[in-house]
């Protein structure tokens, strides 16, 4: 054999081992997961802040009093959010609470929603779950002696998967309040069984919902009396998505991601049908916004046409007030009617919100919580389906220009016959302080009295409660000891649920709850109108829904003042029924019964 054959036999030997090492490696790489890319997104800024924090305007004297009853309501539960090191936006947004009466003994009860176990690694499709007891929403039951039980188990009602929004009422018109509890990846209907149980039927009537659902509430878009339901979503988001890497990249100051990050999702709407089973009229009702980026959902008769309207805060994106058109259709009229923007035309972060009337001019006006530096909007109903910009002009602007909002409710906190507003606040960063010199991450709440002409913050007196900064995040709000004061539930992200409860005034007062017949149980979308014996008119919309991911007590509490009694109180049913009640009772509920109005 001569050399130059030896040289050629071992450079194919040496190819074709080289081939078989190459394919070796690729069929290994083959098998490995593709590494997740580095990818960066945007925080929320903070470089367009002042260098020295503006004035927070003047603290007025507190006509009533807050106490921080936790301990003695023996309630133990602890929100469980499960943060991470990868900062996924779940994680910052909390849960709600809801204030209703599961067994009908005339106690308010207590539920929260909680969380669920997040890993540093999740699949772009994990959904997480309550591995234990930790995780477990719970519902409280009123004792007699005003503390708290849990009875979470035996009721069946400690969920699944990352739950965050709770809707209260009774959906099939049986005499007890069901719940439905939304969340990520799936929402749950948890039917009262009138023994002290609850059956999820989600999934057999057809509200299982998909996607990350926050707020949800009850109403009846149609009166035919049976109760439908509205479902506020947020983003188009998965633990792939949330991935990013957002905020300063040194360790410690990773920030949650903003949502201008992900593409928005449209909201829910399910009619109930006739057999007690819903349908899906997203789409033909006309409510199928893509864009829409859901936290805070509120009811009202806008218009006084007699038919419900529907508005939506939404995060950093346009808001949405959906009109009620009367025949299963609803028109966005958020944008021409001038609650779609700030004053200057731009977005904000609308996280929670509320409708009522603050003026008692007979309209319902909109209140919105967001973020730091750009102030709560309050749109002033101008009667003709357009709002008025009066945050400015109420002083709303620069009492809440520091903080940021979630949960919010207009409630008459010292019964003077003016709808006061309260907020539970935190900023959505826990490394605001990192990046700012004075925005605060906990944040105490805020009560802003309505004196008649403007509002004016009273908390710093109005009970040391509200001067401890907590996490804050869903509220609700309701008369925890029938003494006809509005009392506040506030979930606290990651910590105990913060249990407020108003000690009152001299004032008068009279509460209303409703038994519906031929409209639905509750009553709810009725229009209550009480006029007092001083000529004053104030007019309610009913509802349990408002705030952020919470429900509120149905009944009425309506602030009398000094006003030594009620004229009439006027109920203007869903189903067209009016009933007129003369010279009530005051410093009690009155129940009024739509099965009394004369045929």
């Amino acid at each position: 054999m001569f050399p130059h054959e030896n040289f050629g036999s071992e450079l194919r030997v040496t190819l074709i081992l080289l081939l078989l090492l190459t394919a070796s490696r690729l069929l290994t790489s083959a098998q490995q997961p593709t590494p997740t890319p580095s990818k960066t997104g945007r925080s929320y800024d903070t470089t367009n802040l002042p260098k020295t924090p503006p004035s927070p305007g003047p603290q007025a004297k507190s006509p009533v009093l807050f106490t921080d009853i936790r301990a003695a309501s023996k309630v133990g539960f602890i929100h469980a959010g499960s943060p991470t090191s990868k900062k996924f936006l779940l994680e910052t947004m909390g849960g709600g609470a809801a204030i209703f009466d599961f067994n009908n003994d005339g106690r308010m009860d207590l539920f929260f929603t909680n969380g669920a176990l997040l890993r540093e690694e999740m699949s772009a499709d994990a959904l997480p779950e309550k591995i234990d007891a930790r995780f477990w929403n719970r519902l409280y039951q009123q004792q007699t002696d005003g503390s708290f039980q849990d009875v979470t188990e035996r009721a069946g009602l400690q969920g699944k998967g990352y739950s965050m929004g709770v809707a209260a009422a009774d959906f099939d018109n049986d005499g007890f309040v069901d719940l439905y509890v939304t969340g990520y990846g799936e929402n749950h209907l948890y039917q009262n069984k009138a023994n002290g149980t609850f059956v999820d039927v989600a999934q057999k009537l057809g509200v299982g919902g998909a996607g990350w659902s926050t707020s949800a509430g009850w109403f009846d878009f149609d009166r035919d009396g049976r109760l439908d339901l509205f479902v506020a979503r947020y983003l188009m988001w998965d633990f792939a998505k949330g991935l990013l890497s957002c905020g300063d990249p040194r360790p410690g100051l990773r920030a949650y991601c903003h949502p201008d990050n992900f593409p928005g999702t449209t909201n829910l709407l399910y009619h109930q049908k006739a057999d007690g089973g819903f349908e899906d009229v997203t789409a033909k009702s006309g409510i199928s916004d893509p864009k829409g980026k859901g936290l805070g959902v509120a009811f009202a008769d806008f218009d006084n046409d007699g038919w419900v309207d529907v508005f939506v805060a939404n995060d950093s994106v346009r808001q949405s007030l959906y009109h009620n058109m009367t025949n299963g259709t609803f028109e966005d009229i958020a944008v021409m009617s001038g609650a779609g923007y700030d004053e200057n035309g731009k977005t904000f972060a609308g996280m929670g919100v509320d409708a009522a009337d603050y003026d008692n001019d007979g309209w319902p006006d909109v209140v919105i919580t967001t973020l730091s530096n750009e102030t709560y909007p309050l749109y002033h109903n101008n009667k003709d389906l357009s709002f008025a910009w009066a945050t400015n002009s109420t002083s709303v602007a620069q009492i809440s220009l520091l903080y940021s909002g979630w949960g919010v409710h207009f409630i008459d906190a010292d019964n003077d016959g003016w709808r006061d507003i309260f907020v539970a606040q935190s900023h959505v960063l826990d490394t605001i302080e990192k990046t700012t010199s004075y925005l605060k991450y906990k944040q105490t709440p805020l009560l802003m009295r309505n004196n008649g002409q403007s509002f004016v913050n009273v908390s710093a007196s109005a009970g040391s409660a509200l001067n401890v900064p907590i996490v804050a995040r869903g509220a609700a709000f309701g008369d925890l000891n029938n003494d006809g004061q509005v009392d506040v539930v506030m979930g606290v992200l990651n910590d105990s649920p913060v249990i407020l409860r108003n000690e009152g005034t001299k004032n008068n007062w009279i509460g209303i709850a409703l038994v519906g017949s031929k409209s639905n149980r509750a009553g709810i979308g009725a229009r209550v109108v009480v006029t007092d014996s001083n000529g004053r008119r104030q007019v309610f919309d009913v509802s349990t829904s408002s705030s952020y991911l919470s429900a509120n007590d149905p009944r009425i509490i309506v602030g009398l003042g000094q006003a030594a009694a009620v004229k009439t109180i006027e109920v203007r049913w869903p189903s067209s029924k009016v009933q007129t009640i003369s010279n009530p009772e005051l410093q009690k509920y009155l129940t009024v019964n739509e099965a009394n109005v004369e045929k």
